[in-house]
Protein backbone atom coordinates (compact mmCIF):
# COMPACT_ATOMS: atom_id res chain seq x y z
CA UNK A 1 0.00 0.00 0.00
CA UNK A 2 1.67 3.12 -1.22
CA UNK A 3 2.26 5.61 1.91
CA UNK A 4 0.66 8.77 2.40
CA UNK A 5 2.32 12.04 3.16
CA UNK A 6 1.20 14.87 4.07
CA UNK A 7 2.72 18.31 2.83
CA UNK A 8 1.83 21.50 5.01
CA UNK A 9 3.05 25.18 2.91
CA UNK A 10 1.72 27.89 2.24
CA UNK A 11 3.75 28.27 -1.18
CA UNK A 12 1.70 26.95 -4.04
CA UNK A 13 5.05 26.46 -6.00
CA UNK A 14 6.58 24.46 -3.26
CA UNK A 15 3.39 22.08 -3.06
CA UNK A 16 3.06 21.61 -6.34
CA UNK A 17 6.93 20.80 -6.62
CA UNK A 18 6.51 18.26 -3.38
CA UNK A 19 3.50 16.65 -4.95
CA UNK A 20 5.82 16.11 -8.36
CA UNK A 21 8.70 14.51 -6.25
CA UNK A 22 6.03 12.34 -4.46
CA UNK A 23 4.18 11.38 -7.18
CA UNK A 24 7.37 10.06 -8.87
CA UNK A 25 8.97 8.41 -5.77
CA UNK A 26 5.25 6.06 -6.05
CA UNK A 27 3.81 8.33 -2.83
CA UNK A 28 0.57 9.33 -2.04
CA UNK A 29 0.64 13.29 -1.43
CA UNK A 30 -1.55 15.21 0.51
CA UNK A 31 -1.32 18.84 0.15
CA UNK A 32 -2.11 21.34 2.36
CA UNK A 33 -1.58 25.32 2.65
CA UNK A 34 -1.73 26.16 6.40
CA UNK A 35 -1.04 24.64 9.47
CA UNK A 36 -4.73 24.27 10.81
CA UNK A 37 -6.10 22.69 7.37
CA UNK A 38 -3.20 19.82 8.01
CA UNK A 39 -4.20 19.82 11.57
CA UNK A 40 -8.02 18.71 10.18
CA UNK A 41 -6.64 16.33 7.39
CA UNK A 42 -5.18 14.26 9.71
CA UNK A 43 -8.28 13.92 12.17
CA UNK A 44 -9.91 12.03 8.76
CA UNK A 45 -7.01 10.46 7.34
CA UNK A 46 -4.57 7.97 8.05
CA UNK A 47 -0.81 9.79 7.61
CA UNK A 48 2.54 8.29 7.60
CA UNK A 49 4.46 10.91 7.56
CA UNK A 50 4.59 15.30 7.47
CA UNK A 51 6.63 17.57 5.76
CA UNK A 52 6.02 21.26 7.21
CA UNK A 53 7.00 24.24 6.76
CA UNK A 54 7.89 26.80 9.67
CA UNK A 55 7.18 29.76 8.64
CA UNK A 56 3.55 30.17 7.74
CA UNK A 57 0.88 32.85 8.18
CA UNK A 58 -1.73 32.18 11.07
CA UNK A 59 -0.60 29.05 12.99
CA UNK A 60 3.91 28.39 12.45
CA UNK A 61 5.08 25.18 11.94
CA UNK A 62 6.39 25.25 15.09
CA UNK A 63 3.31 25.31 17.00
CA UNK A 64 1.73 22.99 14.66
CA UNK A 65 4.83 20.25 15.36
CA UNK A 66 3.69 20.54 18.92
CA UNK A 67 -0.07 19.60 18.68
CA UNK A 68 0.89 16.99 15.76
CA UNK A 69 3.17 15.23 18.50
CA UNK A 70 0.97 15.73 21.23
CA UNK A 71 -1.61 13.83 19.28
CA UNK A 72 0.28 11.51 17.09
CA UNK A 73 3.67 10.74 18.83
CA UNK A 74 4.39 8.27 16.63
CA UNK A 75 3.89 10.45 13.73
CA UNK A 76 7.67 11.30 12.07
CA UNK A 77 7.74 15.26 10.84
CA UNK A 78 9.93 16.61 8.58
CA UNK A 79 10.49 20.40 8.79
CA UNK A 80 11.18 22.48 5.49
CA UNK A 81 12.00 26.21 6.23
CA UNK A 82 13.94 28.52 3.63
CA UNK A 83 14.84 31.08 6.74
CA UNK A 84 15.77 28.32 9.13
CA UNK A 85 18.17 29.06 11.75
CA UNK A 86 20.07 26.25 13.92
CA UNK A 87 18.60 27.99 16.98
CA UNK A 88 14.88 27.11 15.47
CA UNK A 89 16.37 23.50 14.29
CA UNK A 90 17.67 22.94 17.95
CA UNK A 91 14.06 23.88 18.94
CA UNK A 92 12.19 21.69 16.35
CA UNK A 93 14.37 18.29 16.93
CA UNK A 94 13.50 18.99 21.04
CA UNK A 95 9.66 18.98 20.10
CA UNK A 96 10.14 15.77 18.19
CA UNK A 97 10.46 16.34 14.33
CA UNK A 98 12.54 13.73 13.00
CA UNK A 99 14.70 15.86 10.49
CA UNK A 100 15.27 19.67 9.27
CA UNK A 101 15.78 20.68 5.68
CA UNK A 102 16.44 23.78 4.32
CA UNK A 103 14.28 25.34 0.94
CA UNK A 104 15.53 25.63 -1.61
CA UNK A 105 14.62 21.94 -1.13
CA UNK A 106 16.64 19.28 -3.11
CA UNK A 107 15.01 16.30 -4.70
CA UNK A 108 17.92 14.01 -3.38
CA UNK A 109 17.82 15.28 0.25
CA UNK A 110 13.98 15.48 0.36
CA UNK A 111 13.58 11.88 -0.85
CA UNK A 112 16.42 10.87 1.68
CA UNK A 113 14.89 12.18 4.34
CA UNK A 114 11.47 10.74 3.83
CA UNK A 115 12.90 7.09 3.32
CA UNK A 116 14.69 7.22 6.36
CA UNK A 117 11.46 8.79 8.38
CA UNK A 118 9.41 6.39 7.20
CA UNK A 119 12.21 2.87 7.95
CA UNK A 120 12.12 4.54 11.02
CA UNK A 121 8.66 4.40 11.66
CA UNK A 122 8.89 0.75 10.40
CA UNK A 123 11.69 0.16 12.68
CA UNK A 124 8.97 1.30 15.50
CA UNK A 125 6.40 -0.82 14.35
CA UNK A 126 8.23 -3.89 14.11
CA UNK A 127 10.03 -3.43 17.97
CA UNK A 128 6.36 -3.28 18.72
CA UNK A 129 5.55 -6.28 17.29
CA UNK A 130 8.48 -8.22 18.90
CA UNK A 131 7.52 -6.61 22.41
CA UNK A 132 4.32 -8.30 21.51
CA UNK A 133 5.63 -11.79 20.74
CA UNK A 134 8.43 -11.51 23.63
CA UNK A 135 6.18 -13.47 26.11
CA UNK A 136 4.04 -15.94 23.84
CA UNK A 137 4.22 -18.76 22.63
CA UNK A 138 4.49 -19.34 18.83
CA UNK A 139 2.40 -22.33 18.90
CA UNK A 140 -0.28 -24.34 19.76
CA UNK A 141 0.60 -27.38 22.09
CA UNK A 142 -0.79 -30.97 21.45
CA UNK A 143 -0.94 -33.88 19.13
CA UNK A 144 -3.87 -35.06 19.65
CA UNK A 145 -7.05 -35.12 17.01
CA UNK A 146 -8.95 -32.28 18.67
CA UNK A 147 -5.80 -30.12 18.10
CA UNK A 148 -4.34 -31.23 15.23
CA UNK A 149 -7.81 -30.08 13.55
CA UNK A 150 -7.98 -26.72 15.15
CA UNK A 151 -4.44 -26.04 13.58
CA UNK A 152 -5.57 -27.06 10.34
CA UNK A 153 -8.31 -24.88 10.48
CA UNK A 154 -6.12 -21.53 11.93
CA UNK A 155 -3.82 -22.71 8.49
CA UNK A 156 -6.65 -22.31 6.23
CA UNK A 157 -8.12 -19.07 7.58
CA UNK A 158 -4.97 -17.08 8.34
CA UNK A 159 -3.72 -16.42 4.99
CA UNK A 160 -6.76 -15.15 4.19
CA UNK A 161 -8.61 -11.71 5.09
CA UNK A 162 -11.90 -12.97 5.95
CA UNK A 163 -13.14 -12.18 9.49
CA UNK A 164 -13.01 -15.22 12.51
CA UNK A 165 -14.57 -15.31 15.64
CA UNK A 166 -13.17 -17.78 18.22
CA UNK A 167 -15.05 -19.56 20.59
CA UNK A 168 -14.22 -21.13 23.67
CA UNK A 169 -14.56 -21.66 27.77
CA UNK A 170 -11.73 -19.53 29.67
CA UNK A 171 -8.45 -21.03 30.01
CA UNK A 172 -8.98 -22.78 26.71
CA UNK A 173 -6.22 -20.34 24.57
CA UNK A 174 -8.46 -18.11 22.60
CA UNK A 175 -5.77 -15.31 22.70
CA UNK A 176 -2.81 -17.67 21.23
CA UNK A 177 -5.42 -18.62 18.51
CA UNK A 178 -5.74 -15.15 17.51
CA UNK A 179 -1.76 -14.37 18.01
CA UNK A 180 -0.92 -17.77 15.99
CA UNK A 181 -3.71 -16.58 13.09
CA UNK A 182 -1.56 -13.05 13.17
CA UNK A 183 1.77 -14.96 12.42
CA UNK A 184 0.25 -16.86 9.56
CA UNK A 185 -1.06 -13.54 8.16
CA UNK A 186 -0.35 -12.04 5.36
CA UNK A 187 -0.44 -8.88 8.00
CA UNK A 188 1.95 -9.48 9.90
CA UNK A 189 4.56 -7.17 9.48
CA UNK A 190 1.87 -4.95 11.35
CA UNK A 191 0.95 -4.89 14.59
CA UNK A 192 -2.34 -6.97 16.19
CA UNK A 193 -3.84 -4.12 18.33
CA UNK A 194 -5.58 -6.38 21.24
CA UNK A 195 -8.82 -4.74 22.98
CA UNK A 196 -10.80 -6.84 26.38
CA UNK A 197 -14.07 -5.43 26.03
CA UNK A 198 -14.77 -7.08 29.08
CA UNK A 199 -11.95 -5.04 31.63
CA UNK A 200 -13.20 -1.44 29.29
CA UNK A 201 -16.16 0.44 31.03
CA UNK A 202 -18.97 0.99 29.05
CA UNK A 203 -18.65 4.59 29.03
CA UNK A 204 -14.87 4.78 27.61
CA UNK A 205 -15.06 1.74 25.22
CA UNK A 206 -16.21 3.69 22.02
CA UNK A 207 -13.21 6.13 23.09
CA UNK A 208 -11.06 3.01 22.98
CA UNK A 209 -12.08 1.77 19.90
CA UNK A 210 -12.92 5.04 17.68
CA UNK A 211 -10.59 7.51 19.41
CA UNK A 212 -11.74 11.10 20.55
CA UNK A 213 -11.28 14.72 19.94
CA UNK A 214 -10.15 17.03 22.88
CA UNK A 215 -12.94 18.34 24.94
CA UNK A 216 -15.43 15.69 23.69
CA UNK A 217 -15.91 14.69 27.28
CA UNK A 218 -14.61 15.41 31.07
CA UNK A 219 -11.26 14.21 31.11
CA UNK A 220 -10.43 14.59 27.38
CA UNK A 221 -7.37 16.93 27.30
CA UNK A 222 -6.04 15.71 24.20
CA UNK A 223 -6.90 14.05 21.29
CA UNK A 224 -6.43 10.54 20.94
CA UNK A 225 -6.35 7.60 18.03
CA UNK A 226 -8.33 4.63 18.86
CA UNK A 227 -7.75 1.01 18.60
CA UNK A 228 -9.12 0.74 14.77
CA UNK A 229 -7.37 3.79 13.59
CA UNK A 230 -4.35 2.17 15.02
CA UNK A 231 -4.55 -1.25 13.91
CA UNK A 232 -4.66 0.25 9.88
CA UNK A 233 -3.75 -2.30 7.58
CA UNK A 234 -3.38 -4.71 10.46
CA UNK A 235 -5.44 -6.88 12.89
CA UNK A 236 -7.85 -5.71 15.49
CA UNK A 237 -8.60 -8.74 17.94
CA UNK A 238 -12.29 -7.91 20.35
CA UNK A 239 -11.08 -9.96 23.45
CA UNK A 240 -14.95 -11.17 25.08
CA UNK A 241 -16.98 -9.38 22.21
CA UNK A 242 -20.43 -10.98 23.94
CA UNK A 243 -19.46 -8.56 27.08
CA UNK A 244 -19.92 -5.48 24.30
CA UNK A 245 -22.63 -3.29 25.08
CA UNK A 246 -25.53 -2.92 22.60
CA UNK A 247 -25.24 0.66 21.63
CA UNK A 248 -21.22 -0.27 20.88
CA UNK A 249 -22.04 -3.55 18.73
CA UNK A 250 -24.04 -0.95 16.75
CA UNK A 251 -20.86 1.08 15.94
CA UNK A 252 -18.87 -1.75 15.42
CA UNK A 253 -21.17 -3.18 12.83
CA UNK A 254 -21.22 -0.28 10.51
CA UNK A 255 -17.40 -0.21 10.84
CA UNK A 256 -17.31 -3.72 9.95
CA UNK A 257 -19.61 -3.07 7.08
CA UNK A 258 -18.06 0.39 5.69
CA UNK A 259 -14.36 0.38 7.30
CA UNK A 260 -14.83 3.82 8.39
CA UNK A 261 -15.76 5.54 11.35
CA UNK A 262 -15.69 8.68 13.28
CA UNK A 263 -14.37 10.02 17.05
CA UNK A 264 -16.27 10.36 19.76
CA UNK A 265 -16.92 14.35 19.85
CA UNK A 266 -15.58 14.34 15.99
CA UNK A 267 -17.43 14.47 12.67
CA UNK A 268 -14.46 13.77 10.05
CA UNK A 269 -14.99 10.26 9.06
CA UNK A 270 -11.98 8.23 8.76
CA UNK A 271 -11.10 4.98 6.40
CA UNK A 272 -8.97 2.09 7.46
CA UNK A 273 -8.25 -1.00 6.34
CA UNK A 274 -9.06 -3.53 9.43
CA UNK A 275 -8.97 -7.29 9.99
CA UNK A 276 -11.26 -7.98 12.89
CA UNK A 277 -11.00 -11.00 15.17
CA UNK A 278 -13.53 -11.47 17.66
CA UNK A 279 -13.49 -14.13 20.63
CA UNK A 280 -16.07 -15.24 23.09
CA UNK A 281 -16.90 -17.39 25.87
CA UNK A 282 -20.37 -17.33 25.84
CA UNK A 283 -22.89 -19.07 23.89
CA UNK A 284 -24.17 -16.05 21.26
CA UNK A 285 -27.18 -17.68 20.36
CA UNK A 286 -28.59 -17.84 23.84
CA UNK A 287 -27.24 -13.94 24.02
CA UNK A 288 -29.38 -12.95 20.72
CA UNK A 289 -32.16 -14.28 22.30
CA UNK A 290 -31.85 -12.95 25.85
CA UNK A 291 -31.42 -9.71 23.63
CA UNK A 292 -28.26 -9.35 25.39
CA UNK A 293 -26.19 -9.72 21.27
CA UNK A 294 -27.47 -8.33 18.10
CA UNK A 295 -28.10 -10.80 15.14
CA UNK A 296 -26.79 -9.03 12.24
CA UNK A 297 -22.97 -8.57 13.96
CA UNK A 298 -23.17 -12.27 14.62
CA UNK A 299 -23.47 -13.32 11.25
CA UNK A 300 -21.14 -10.31 9.96
CA UNK A 301 -18.50 -11.28 12.72
CA UNK A 302 -19.49 -15.42 12.17
CA UNK A 303 -17.23 -16.27 8.88
CA UNK A 304 -15.11 -18.27 10.03
CA UNK A 305 -16.43 -20.00 13.36
CA UNK A 306 -13.24 -21.38 15.19
CA UNK A 307 -14.06 -23.67 18.03
CA UNK A 308 -11.43 -24.39 20.31
CA UNK A 309 -11.69 -28.04 22.16
CA UNK A 310 -11.77 -28.21 26.19
CA UNK A 311 -8.81 -29.52 28.05
CA UNK A 312 -10.77 -32.87 28.97
CA UNK A 313 -11.08 -33.42 25.17
CA UNK A 314 -7.96 -33.25 24.36
CA UNK A 315 -6.44 -34.78 28.19
CA UNK A 316 -3.84 -36.64 25.85
CA UNK A 317 -1.72 -33.27 25.52
CA UNK A 318 -1.28 -32.89 29.00
CA UNK A 319 1.92 -34.29 29.11
CA UNK A 320 3.53 -31.84 26.09
CA UNK A 321 1.83 -29.11 27.76
CA UNK A 322 2.82 -29.89 31.65
CA UNK A 323 6.92 -29.94 30.02
CA UNK A 324 6.16 -27.04 28.41
CA UNK A 325 5.01 -24.90 31.60
CA UNK A 326 8.12 -26.29 33.16
CA UNK A 327 10.40 -25.20 30.41
CA UNK A 328 8.81 -21.52 30.76
CA UNK A 329 9.13 -21.53 34.38
CA UNK A 330 13.04 -22.59 34.23
CA UNK A 331 13.68 -19.78 32.30
CA UNK A 332 11.81 -17.81 34.87
CA UNK A 333 14.48 -18.73 37.48
CA UNK A 334 12.08 -20.90 39.01
CA UNK A 335 13.99 -24.27 38.50
CA UNK A 336 13.53 -26.97 36.49
CA UNK A 337 11.46 -29.88 37.51
CA UNK A 338 10.31 -32.89 35.99
CA UNK A 339 7.01 -35.22 36.76
CA UNK A 340 6.73 -39.08 36.93
CA UNK A 341 4.50 -41.14 34.67
CA UNK A 342 1.90 -41.81 37.77
CA UNK A 343 1.96 -37.48 38.37
CA UNK A 344 0.81 -37.25 34.79
CA UNK A 345 -2.07 -39.98 34.84
CA UNK A 346 -3.24 -38.36 37.39
CA UNK A 347 -3.30 -34.85 36.12
CA UNK A 348 -4.78 -36.25 33.15
CA UNK A 349 -7.63 -38.11 35.13
CA UNK A 350 -8.57 -34.51 36.69
CA UNK A 351 -11.70 -32.63 34.33
CA UNK A 352 -9.59 -29.31 34.26
CA UNK A 353 -12.58 -26.56 34.65
CA UNK A 354 -10.61 -23.79 34.37
CA UNK A 355 -8.45 -25.16 30.95
CA UNK A 356 -5.36 -24.94 30.42
CA UNK A 357 -4.98 -22.02 32.02
CA UNK A 358 -5.76 -23.92 35.66
CA UNK A 359 -3.29 -26.61 34.32
CA UNK A 360 -0.44 -24.32 33.80
CA UNK A 361 -1.11 -22.02 37.63
CA UNK A 362 -1.30 -25.57 39.08
CA UNK A 363 2.01 -26.67 37.46
CA UNK A 364 3.62 -23.04 38.86
CA UNK A 365 1.73 -23.98 41.81
CA UNK A 366 4.21 -27.11 42.35
CA UNK A 367 7.02 -25.97 41.13
CA UNK A 368 6.82 -23.23 43.50
CA UNK A 369 5.78 -25.13 46.44
CA UNK A 370 7.07 -28.89 45.91
CA UNK A 371 10.71 -29.15 47.72
CA UNK A 372 11.38 -32.40 45.66
CA UNK A 373 13.43 -32.39 42.13
CA UNK A 374 10.46 -35.20 41.06
CA UNK A 375 7.07 -34.34 41.15
CA UNK A 376 5.48 -37.98 42.09
CA UNK A 377 1.44 -38.90 41.85
CA UNK A 378 0.86 -38.44 46.01
CA UNK A 379 1.95 -34.88 45.85
CA UNK A 380 -0.24 -34.18 42.63
CA UNK A 381 -2.97 -36.01 44.51
CA UNK A 382 -2.33 -33.68 47.55
CA UNK A 383 -2.66 -30.73 45.43
CA UNK A 384 -5.41 -31.29 43.80
CA UNK A 385 -7.29 -32.38 46.74
CA UNK A 386 -8.29 -35.86 44.72
CA UNK A 387 -8.43 -38.99 45.93
CA UNK A 388 -6.15 -42.12 44.15
CA UNK A 389 -8.14 -43.86 42.55
CA UNK A 390 -9.38 -47.59 44.11
CA UNK A 391 -6.59 -50.13 44.52
CA UNK A 392 -8.92 -52.86 44.70
CA UNK A 393 -12.06 -54.08 41.78
CA UNK A 394 -15.04 -51.92 42.66
CA UNK A 395 -17.69 -54.76 43.86
CA UNK A 396 -21.22 -54.62 42.60
CA UNK A 397 -23.89 -52.71 44.58
CA UNK A 398 -26.00 -55.02 46.82
CA UNK A 399 -29.69 -55.30 46.09
CA UNK A 400 -30.19 -52.94 48.58
CA UNK A 401 -29.14 -50.33 45.93
CA UNK A 402 -31.15 -51.24 43.19
CA UNK A 403 -34.07 -51.09 44.88
CA UNK A 404 -35.38 -48.18 43.67
CA UNK A 405 -34.65 -48.75 40.21
CA UNK A 406 -36.11 -52.78 40.00
CA UNK A 407 -39.59 -51.15 38.58
CA UNK A 408 -38.42 -48.75 36.00
CA UNK A 409 -36.61 -49.48 32.29
CA UNK A 410 -33.06 -47.92 31.87
CA UNK A 411 -34.23 -44.96 30.41
CA UNK A 412 -36.62 -44.32 33.59
CA UNK A 413 -33.83 -45.47 36.05
CA UNK A 414 -31.26 -43.10 34.35
CA UNK A 415 -33.40 -40.38 34.62
CA UNK A 416 -34.18 -41.02 38.46
CA UNK A 417 -30.42 -41.51 38.61
CA UNK A 418 -29.57 -38.16 37.48
CA UNK A 419 -32.45 -36.08 39.25
CA UNK A 420 -31.01 -37.61 42.61
CA UNK A 421 -27.43 -37.27 41.60
CA UNK A 422 -27.63 -33.50 40.59
CA UNK A 423 -30.68 -32.68 43.78
CA UNK A 424 -27.01 -34.32 45.99
CA UNK A 425 -24.35 -32.19 44.54
CA UNK A 426 -27.17 -28.84 44.67
CA UNK A 427 -27.26 -29.68 47.78
CA UNK A 428 -23.69 -29.83 48.93
CA UNK A 429 -22.73 -26.52 46.94
CA UNK A 430 -25.68 -24.42 49.04
CA UNK A 431 -27.90 -24.19 45.42
CA UNK A 432 -25.47 -22.70 44.00
CA UNK A 433 -25.58 -23.46 40.31
CA UNK A 434 -22.40 -22.09 39.10
CA UNK A 435 -20.12 -23.78 41.54
CA UNK A 436 -22.27 -27.05 40.85
CA UNK A 437 -21.61 -26.61 36.93
CA UNK A 438 -17.92 -26.05 37.45
CA UNK A 439 -16.81 -29.12 39.89
CA UNK A 440 -19.46 -31.18 37.34
CA UNK A 441 -17.57 -29.49 34.57
CA UNK A 442 -20.43 -29.00 32.84
CA UNK A 443 -21.11 -25.68 31.25
CA UNK A 444 -24.02 -23.24 33.51
CA UNK A 445 -26.21 -23.25 30.69
CA UNK A 446 -26.32 -26.28 30.09
CA UNK A 447 -26.71 -27.70 33.58
CA UNK A 448 -29.73 -25.14 34.03
CA UNK A 449 -31.23 -26.77 31.08
CA UNK A 450 -30.59 -30.21 32.39
CA UNK A 451 -32.87 -29.03 35.82
CA UNK A 452 -35.79 -27.68 33.79
CA UNK A 453 -35.89 -31.40 32.13
CA UNK A 454 -35.56 -32.98 35.46
CA UNK A 455 -38.26 -30.70 37.01
CA UNK A 456 -35.51 -29.93 39.40
CA UNK A 457 -36.89 -26.18 41.23
CA UNK A 458 -34.25 -23.80 43.23
CA UNK A 459 -35.72 -22.66 46.29
CA UNK A 460 -33.75 -19.82 45.88
CA UNK A 461 -32.11 -19.53 42.07
CA UNK A 462 -29.40 -17.53 40.85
Amino acid sequence: MPKKILVIDDEKSILQSLAGILSDEEFVPVCVDSAEEGLIRLKSEVIDLVLLDIWMPGMDGIEALKQIKAEYPELQVIMISGHGTIETAVQATKIGAFDFIEKPLSYDKIVLAIKNGLRFSNLETENLILRQKANRKPNLTGNSLAINNLKEQIERVAPTDAWVLIRGEHGTGKELVAQTIHRLSNRNSKPMVEVNCAAIPEELIESELFGHEKGSFTGAQTSKRGKFDQADGGMLFLDEIGDMSMKTQAKILRILQEQTFERVGGNQTILVDVRVLAATNKNLEEEIDAGNFRADLFWRLNVVPIHIPLLRERVEDIPLLVADFVEDLSHKGLGKKSFTDEGLSVMMRHTWPGNVRELRNFVERLVIMCPDEEINAKTVEQYLHQPPPPSTPETLPDKAALAPYRTQNFKEAKREFEREYLIGKLQTNNGNISQTAERLGMERSHLHKKLKALHIELSDPE
